[in-house]
C-alpha cells in the first residue's frame, strides 16, 4: 500500500520503519522545514519499550546517545541541595534527547521513506479506494491509508475526527523547555527549584556541554504560534524568583528551540475513522508527567504496523484492542502528578520538601519507580 504519515518526530518515523519492512511505500509530511531539535529528554523503561528498540536494531545506538542522567536534586534559593531524587524516577532505563532520537529514526528510514518537509495536510477526502489528500504547498495525491502521528495538536485528527477541544483535556499546567548553558557545571545530573505555583529546573545534556532549562507553572492563555509571547509569559512568571532564574531568563530571549505547551492528555473513543488512523500523542497523549509518551509511541507504531501486516481489514480495530488498556494505564500514571510537582501554596511546598528529604530513607522509596515500571510493562507484545 501507499501510506501517508503526518509527523516526523518519533511515532511517524517509527511506524514508517515497520511499514517499510512489510513492503509498503511510506511518505512522511512534516510542517517544520527540518527535523525539530528541541524538547525534553525522553526515556524508555521495561521490557516492552526496550524490546521494540531491540527489534528495530537501534537499542545500542540509543544507549550510545543516552544522557546518562544520574540522581536529581531539589535545591533552595541559594542553590544548596535539600533533597536527592533517584535517577530511575526521572530517566528510566535509558534517557535520550528527543531530538537525538528523531535523528536516529530519520536515518533509519530516509532511504525507503519519502520525507516532505515544510508542508502539511490541508484536506482529506475518503472513498472506497483510498484517500485524496490536498496539501498546503504540494499537489494533491492519493494514498491507501493516512496515519496522523502529528502530536497533541494533530491536523489529521481535526480533519478526520473533529476540533481539538473535543479530545484534549488540560491538566492545569503549562510547560516550557529550551537549550541553554550548563551554568552550574553539573555532571550528568540536574537541579530542581520549587516554589509555590512554580517549578524550574536545569539538567545536563550532550555529555554536560549544554543543558536544558525547564519550567512548569499554572496554565495561562497563550498563542501556540507566537514564540515571542511565550517567552514573555515565562519571563513574567519567573523573573526575580531566586536561584539562577534571572540568568535562565536572559538565555531564554536568545533561545531558538523553545518548546511551550499546555500539559494535557488526549482521550478518544476511537483512533480510526475509515482509512484514517491516529498514533502516539495525536491519539492518546498521556502528558509529559506520565514519563510514558515516547515509549507508548514506539510500542504503538510496532503494534499498528504489525496488525496492518496481518491484513488491512480489521487492522485498526485489532490495533486499538491491543493498545487501549495499556494506553489508559499510562494515562493514569500522569494524572494527579501536577500537585506533586507544582505546589499550590507555601504550606504544600514545605510539605513536599519534607517528603522529598525523607524519600531516600523511607522503606517504600522504591515503590514509586517500581509502580512506573509495572505500568510501562503492562502489555504483551506479539511477535508479528
Amino acid at each position: 500500500m501507499d501510506i501517508l504519515i503526518s509527523g516526523a518526530s518519533v511515532a511517524g518515523p517509527a511506524l514508517a520503519y515497520w511499514l517499510n519492512r512489510n513492503g509498503h511505500r511510506t511518505t512522511i509530511v512534516e510542517r517544520a522545514p527540518a527535523l525539530r531539535e528541541g524538547g525534553h529528554s525522553v526515556d524508555f523503561r521495561g521490557h516492552a519499550h526496550l524490546g521494540v528498540l531491540r527489534k528495530m536494531g537501534i537499542l545500542e545506538e540509543v544507549e550510545r546517545n543516552s544522557t546518562r542522567m544520574g540522581a536529581m536534586s531539589y535545591v533552595n534559593s541559594e542553590g544548596r541541595p535539600i533533597a536527592r531524587m533517584p535517577a530511575d524516577l526521572f530517566a528510566g532505563d535509558i534517557e535520550i534527547q528527543r531530538g537525538d532520537l528523531a535523528k536516529i529514526l530519520y536515518n533509519l528510514t530516509k532511504d525507503r521513506t519519502e520525507y516532505v518537509f515544510g508542508d502539511s495536510i490541508a484536506s482529506l477526502t475518503q472513498d472506497a479506494n483510498g484517500v485524496a489528500v490536498t496539501f498546503e504547498r504540494t499537489p494533491t495525491r492519493r494514498f491507501d491509508l493516512v496515519i496522523g502521528a502529528d502530536g497533541v495538536h494533530s491536523k489529521v485528527r481535526s480533519l478526520a475526527f473533529g476540533p481539538e477541544e473535543r479530545f484534549v483535556t488540560g491538566l492545569g499546567l503549562n510547560c516550557a523547555v529550551f537549550t541553554t548553558r550548563n551554568h552550574l557545571g553539573l555532571e550528568y545530573t540536574g537541579h530542581l527549584y520549587m516554589t509555590p505555583r512554580r517549578l524550574a529546573g536545569l539538567y545536563t545534556t550532550r555529555h554536560n556541554t549544554e543543558a536544558k532549562a525547564m519550567f512548569y507553572f499554572p496554565a495561562v492563555a497563550y498563542d501556540r504560534h507566537d514564540t515571542g509571547q511565550q517567552k514573555k509569559i515565562i519571563a513574567e512568571q519567573y523573573a526575580g524568583g531566586g536561584w539562577i532564574l534571572d540568568r535562565l531568563i536572559e538565555d531564554l530571549w536568545e533561545a531558538d528551540d523553545l518548546y511551550f505547551d499546555a500539559v494535557c492528555q488526549v482521550r478518544m473513543d476511537s483512533w480510526s475513522n475509515g482509512r484514517v488512523a491516529l498514533l502516539g500523542d495525536a491519539a492518546w497523549c498521556a502528558s509529559p508527567l506520565s514519563g510514558m509518551g515516547t515509549g507508548l509511541a514506539m510500542v504503538g507504531a510496532y503494534v499498528l504496523a504489525g496488525e496492518l501486516g496481518r491484513g488491512v481489514d480489521g487492522a485498526f480495530e485489532r490495533y486499538e484492542a491491543a493498545m487501549r488498556d495499556y494506553v489508559r494505564g499510562c494515562q493514569k500514571s500522569g494524572e494527579g502528578v501536577a500537585q506533586w510537582m507544582v505546589p499550590s501554596s507555601k504550606f504544600v511546598a514545605w510539605l513536599l520538601r519534607v517528603n522529598y528529604k525523607l524519600i531516600p530513607y523511607a522503606p517504600w522509596k522504591g515503590l514509586i519507580a517500581k509502580g512506573v515500571r509495572k505500568t510501562a510493562e503492562a502489555i504483551t507484545l506479539q511477535d508479528y
